[in-house]
């Protein structure tokens, strides 16, 4: 039997369940991994696993569980370790259903392991229910649920209007993430995004952050990835991948996309903009030891735990609201404002020149290097 195996997120991985269950799973036929979704990539990496786990693209999870449909595998797992069961078999629910529309024949079992080791962890046969599912219930002590239990118990009350999204599973006091972009708080367990021709209008459970809906813009509500809290909660030790250095000194922007780091891996230096994009950015860089060159203005809504710098890094604390004019203002001038990677001789005269550009539009600002 060819099973092909989706890994989500980094919980999965950091709790060593992700590695256990591709184990177990081999007991039962030819086994092939691939990651799906982004955040996972670092606790992939930190791990060891990327000859066990392919991290080489950056795929959706629905994406990721089509591949193995189009390689013609026998069965699909969902591998995830939700921060409740809730949040975790409504993130099942979802993925299942976009992967199903992207696709003519459904004929593949899809089977998703949900917060294994937990006891409100369970196994979720989405289309088929193989013998496999009773035989790793029994191995894993999980609970059988159906796609009907799902439905009536989570995602039913999600019909009162195509404009309006319930987030499952959240605590008071969590950062809200749309599409990697924090739009407020919650000071709720219960959280509704209220969306308004395809704009986040309202929220029910928090409170929004309008500088954050303003870097969103327009949204498809429905399948935005939306998520709350921290984005990894274990304290790891990164493990730093040696790599062969670019010849030219070659800086990277990245303007308020931390999760899209990985396509810089190649550079010398990489400029971030904006508080927690330079803080996961930072983070994810660390395990290629390249630094950055952070502009702040202080407004960090800290959705990792803590974030790993390399030394050298410099990072530019500019006035409240000022971090955005700095980066437009970067990458026209810098950048010639389109192209994302370019040619300087060090990190001094990319200092120097941001130096420049600050001044030029009478903002205040302070400088952190990383020692």
């Amino acid at each position: 039997m060819r099973i092909g195996v989706v890994v989500h997120g980094p919980n999965i991985i950091d709790s060593s369940y992700a590695l256990k269950l591709i184990n177990l799973l081999k007991e039962y036929g030819e086994v092939s991994a691939r990651l799906g979704g982004t955040m996972g990539r670092t606790a992939v990496i930190d791990a060891s696993l990327e000859n066990v786990i392919d991290i080489s693209r950056k795929l959706v999870p629905s994406d990721s569980l089509k591949m193995f449909h189009d390689d013609g595998v026998d069965v699909i797992f969902l591998l995830n370790y939700g921060k409740s069961d809730v949040t975790g078999q409504v993130f099942g629910y979802k993925v299942y259903n976009h992967y199903a529309d992207k696709i003519t024949d459904n004929n593949i079992p899809v089977i998703q392991i949900e917060r294994p080791g937990e006891a409100d962890g369970s196994i979720i046969a989405w289309n088929y229910n193989l013998d496999i599912v009773g035989d790793l219930s029994e191995k894993l002590n999980l609970s059988i649920v159906t796609p009907k239990e799902v439905y009536n118990n989570h995602i039913k009350q999600d019909d009162a209007g195509v404009n309006q999204r319930i987030v499952h599973g959240v605590s008071p006091g969590e950062n809200i993430m749309v599409n990697s972009v924090v739009i407020g708080k919650t000071n709720s367990d219960k959280l509704t995004l209220i969306a308004r021709d395809n704009h986040i209008v309202d929220i029910v459970g928090g409170v929004l952050k309008e500088h954050g809906l303003e870097k969103l813009g327009e949204v498809d509500l429905d399948s935005a990835i939306i998520k709350t809290g921290l984005l990894r909660h274990a304290k790891v030790t990164p493990r730093v991948i040696e790599h062969e250095k670019p010849n030219k000194f070659k800086v990277s922007f990245l303007d308020h996309a931390g999760e899209d780091v990985y396509k810089f891996r190649d550079s010398s230096l990489v400029i971030t903009v904006g508080d927690d994009t330079t803080l996961i950015s930072s983070d994810i860089l660390y395990r290629f030891d390249i630094p950055v060159v952070g502009i702040t203005d202080g407004d960090l809504d800290k959705v990792v735990e803590s974030g790993f710098k390399v030394k050298d890094s410099i990072i530019f604390e500019v006035e409240s609201g000022f971090d955005d004019i700095c980066g437009q203002d970067i990458k026209r001038i810098m950048f010639d404002g389109g192209q994302v990677t370019y040619d300087y001789s060090d990190i001094d005269e990319v200092k120097d020149k941001i130096i420049e550009i600050i001044k030029n539009i009478n903002c205040n600002y302070k400088i952190n290097y990383i020692n």
